[in-house]
């Protein structure tokens, strides 16, 4: 295991490379010549709508790391976005429709971590209540249709997901710095912070955890908040991009999420993970989605192609394992 988590770091700077260089070669062919998905413009779109499921995935590695899950980030976004909806229609301000998204996700996850130590019950169960729960009071708050916001009201705040900035220099969507940011942070608090220690003993082993001092339960109350907390910014950033508070999007997220935290190195086990390799693997799952659009791959064949994935990682998890504990 060791040796795996020493060779991720090069094997996603081998990949990154090779991308550039494929971007960079492609850029100097000729136009009739160019590949459309190796173009800065299909680039900065990839990177754009990876920023809904990377924000997920920053909470979701967490958690996942401490060996829980969270089925429920998909509901949280459509109920955040819902709630932000609300409150910009209200005419609150993009900052304070940010916060309510926020504030809705973390109460999300909040439960979620509260169910799972106070009840004892197995994180699967539990989320997966949680997002039948969150998806409902969704749909309640919206009145079973989109909350629209008045255009003069949305323009400012989609200027966080635009594809091409106003200001040239940003280069990419507001959104994707912010995405990139907390990155770094999260990364930081999970590698070289006792929150992040902690994290990772839990996944290695519980009980060896308990023994050691590490308070369990609030530990776990933290992840999953955090966890909520991410899926509350990401729902604001839903808003953003679509303009409406929609309480049947992201139907399905969580599966991209957690296919992105295990492509990424991930393990469900837990023990494992990284901020970084997550990113990635949220990075990667949006360019292969823009990839099948460009294809003309129906939404179907992607879902079942985002199934496989998963399966995939995951046997090659379990045989990384296997093969390491022999």
């Amino acid at each position: 295991m060791i040796g795996g988590r020493r060779l991720a770091p090069v094997a996603w700077s081998l990949v990154a490379l090779a991308w550039v260089a494929a971007i960079g070669v492609n850029h100097l062919l000729p136009p009739e010549l160019q590949n459309p998905f190796f173009t800065f413009a299909n680039q900065r779109t990839i990177v754009t709508q990876t920023v809904i499921v990377g924000l997920c995935t920053l909470g979701m590695t967490l958690v996942i790391v401490s060996g829980g899950i969270d089925l429920s980030v998909g509901s949280t976004v459509a109920l955040a976005s819902v709630v932000a909806a609300l409150a910009l229609r209200a005419g609150l301000g993009a900052a304070a429709a940010v916060a309510a998204g926020v504030a809705a996700g973390t109460a999300v996850g909040l439960a979620n971590g509260l169910l799972v130590t106070r009840l004892r019950v197995i994180p699967f169960i539990v989320t997966l209540g949680t997002l039948g729960i969150a998806r409902g009071a969704a749909k309640w708050l919206g009145d079973q249709e989109p909350v629209r916001v008045a255009p003069e009201l949305a323009r400012g705040f989609s200027k966080l997901m635009q594809k091409t900035p106003e200001a040239g220099w940003l280069l990419v969507a507001p959104g994707v710095w912010m995405l990139l940011l907390l990155a770094a942070v999260m990364a930081i608090v999970l590698r070289r912070t006792v929150l992040g220690a902690w994290t990772v003993a839990l996944g290695s082993s519980e009980a060896t955890a308990r023994l050691c001092g590490v308070p369990v339960a609030r530990t776990r109350v933290v992840l999953y908040a955090l966890c909520g907390l991410f899926a509350g910014l990401a729902g604001a950033m839903q808003l953003s991009r679509l303009t409406v508070g929609d309480p049947t999007t992201a139907a399905g997220l969580e599966l991209d999420v957690i296919a992105a935290v295990v492509i990424g190195g991930g393990s469900l086990a837990g023990g494992e993970g990284s901020v970084v390799g997550s990113l990635a693997g949220a990075f990667l799952m949006a360019a292969l989605k823009n990839l099948c659009n460009l294809l003309g791959v129906q939404n179907h064949s992607q879902e079942m192609l985002v199934g496989a994935i998963i399966v995939a990682a995951v046997a090659l998890d379990h045989w990384r394992h296997a093969r390491a504990a022999a």
